[in-house]
């Protein structure tokens, strides 16, 4: 994993290397502005070859100042280039004013306003560096004017470049900060970013990966390190490797259990069960309902099938210790017997078992009963809604549990969190998936995984990490029926290998991306399961 950084953490690792001694405020400018530059000619090589001409945006800040830098550096190469500044030159930072007076030795700053802005004029790069990671208020209108000729310039021909980030985007959240009715959404979409030392949260989050173009990051010599205790967010860059099987039988390499919905609503559970098998389980069966078992039974070989009528019926099949892993929810339904089954997972005395609960099903963590030490509990799709919908069976979740709610879930499970979210962004750091997602695992005591290309995960403990489907991993032809399914099969597998809830998750996720990737377009969710072996050798596995 691959750690993301916060623009507060970003500013202390560049301050503490500033007073180390190490560097100055002013050769980190340098470095940031050599560093876009070569990025810029890495992207496009026939700009390197000849002169052209550019337009440089400058705001009020350091990012103005590595503006400022990009406008001298490209100067040197040959460029004609214009300079416009948003903001009383007088008031820059220190830094940011060394670089306009250098810059003003080789050519203008004119001030940044509408009618003085004509970067469509045979403009071949646009150098948006206005804001920033620093912003924390909403656009000014008549900015938004300003920021607009640059969209119509990319529109014209020329090549738009942000520094950092997209002017108007909170580096925390990824979410756009604009007056209602401003038109600053629909305004900027660069061609490239470029950002230095680490991605931020925002470049992974909301809005940002669609306005940013190709992302790239500028190493500019400082340390990894953050300086605070606010637990990281990681991005998940690869796979915890899911180990080859050795020795032993079937059950040493884990028991797990999905629950089928009735008859004609099979195929959801069934599309989980082979991503259970497919990652690694030892054993998978499908537990149905009796008018199920004829049709389940018609499209499943490997995956084994057990009739559980009820929860009373489920609480006796996890007798069975070697279940370790258990998923309700794919095409499960929302009725009583759904509710009675989601009882007995969690291990809630359902309606009509005499006998004790089973001993597999003890303390989890939370003070009442649970799943039992050991065994993972994935709840999708109906199993959340039932959850919403029965405050006592949300209050029982445990750590060994992991929720997976798409947004239309989330906001039925924790409504106030994703008010919150919508709220639209009027300040930064704005509220974000990490702060939401977080906030519900808190509150709900276990792993939440908020799906989307942005899928963020959570532990109770602050942990937290984004599996992004965006830049060059982008695969949108997952937003296909039954692909959720699959994820909460693979999630289901790595727990039944004896993967933490918080590892299956990520790990899921990452493979569930991998495997869209590999497939390509015209992938259908039957696809993914068997898409795993070929992504699994490609990993050494």
């Amino acid at each position: 994993m691959t750690e993301l950084l916060t623009a507060a953490q970003m500013r202390a690792i560049e301050q503490a290397a500033i007073a180390s001694g190490e560097v100055t405020g002013l050769e980190l400018m340098e470095r940031a502005g050599l560093g876009v530059v070569e990025a810029i000619f890495e992207e496009w090589p026939e700009l390197r070859a000849t002169s052209h001409r550019a337009v440089v945006l400058c705001g009020p800040g350091n990012n103005g100042g590595d503006g400022f830098v990009v406008a001298r550096l490209l100067k040197e190469w040959g460029w004609e280039v214009e300079v416009f500044l948003y903001g009383d030159p007088e008031r820059l930072p220190p830094d940011a004013r060394v670089n306009y007076d250098r810059w003003r030795e080789a050519g203008e700053v004119a001030p940044l306003s509408l009618d003085r802005v004509s970067v469509g004029r045979a403009a071949v790069l646009c150098v948006d560096a206005l804001f920033g990671t620093g912003l924390v208020r909403p656009v000014a209108a008549d900015l938004v004017a300003a920021v607009r000729a640059l969209s119509d310039a990319k529109l014209g021909g020329a090549r738009v470049v942000a520094v950092d980030i997209c002017s108007g985007l909170c580096a925390d959240s990824g979410r756009v900060l604009a007056q209602a009715g401003s038109g600053l959404p629909e305004v900027l979409r660069p061609d490239l970013t470029i950002s230095f030392h680490r991605a931020k949260l925002g470049h992974v989050l909301d809005d940002c990966p669609r306005r940013s173009g190709k992302l790239v990051l500028a190493d500019i010599g400082l340390n990894a390190g953050r300086g605070d205790e606010v637990p990281p967010v990681s991005l998940v860059t690869s796979a915890r490797l899911v180990p080859g099987k050795g020795e032993g039988h079937k059950y040493s390499h884990g028991h797990a259990l999905i629950l089928s919905g009735p008859s004609g609503h099979g195929g959801a559970a069934r599309l989980a069960a082979r991503g259970s098998l497919r990652i690694g389980a030892g054993v998978v069966t499908v537990g149905s309902p009796l008018d199920a078992i004829p049709e389940n039974a018609a499209r499943l070989d490997a995956v084994m099938l057990r009739g559980v009528a009820d929860g009373a019926a489920l609480a006796g099949v996890l007798e069975d210790k070697r279940i370790n892993a258990l998923c309700l929810g794919p095409g499960m339904g929302m009725g009583a017997r759904e509710a009675g089954l989601v009882r007995a997972a969690l291990g809630v005395p359902v309606p009509g078992l005499t006998r004790d609960l089973p001993s597999g099903v003890g303390d989890s963590g939370r003070g009442g009963p649970g799943s039992g030490p050991g065994r993972g509990l994935v709840l999708d799709a109906d199993a959340l809604t039932i959850l919403s919908q029965q405050p006592d069976l949300f209050a029982v979740l445990h750590d060994a549990c992991i929720l997976t709610p798409h947004a239309g879930e989330f906001a039925r499970l924790f409504p106030d969190i994703a008010e919150k979210l919508a709220a639209p962004a009027t300040k930064g750091p704005a509220y974000s998936k990490v702060d939401a997602t977080r906030e519900a695992a808190q509150r709900a005591g276990c792993v939440v995984v908020f799906k989307g290309p942005d899928t963020v995960i959570a532990d109770p403990k602050g942990r937290c990490a984004i599996n992004s489907a965006h830049y060059d991993r982008a695969a949108p032809w997952l937003a296909t029926a039954g692909s959720g399914d699959v994820l909460a099969g693979f999630i289901t597998g790595l727990l039944a290998r004896g993967f933490s809830p918080f590892d299956a998750a990520c790990t899921g996720a990452w493979l569930h991306v991998e495997c869209a990737r590999s497939f390509g377009p015209g992938l259908i969710a039957e696809d993914l399961p068997e898409e795993l072996p070929k992504v699994f050798r490609a990993l050494g596995v």
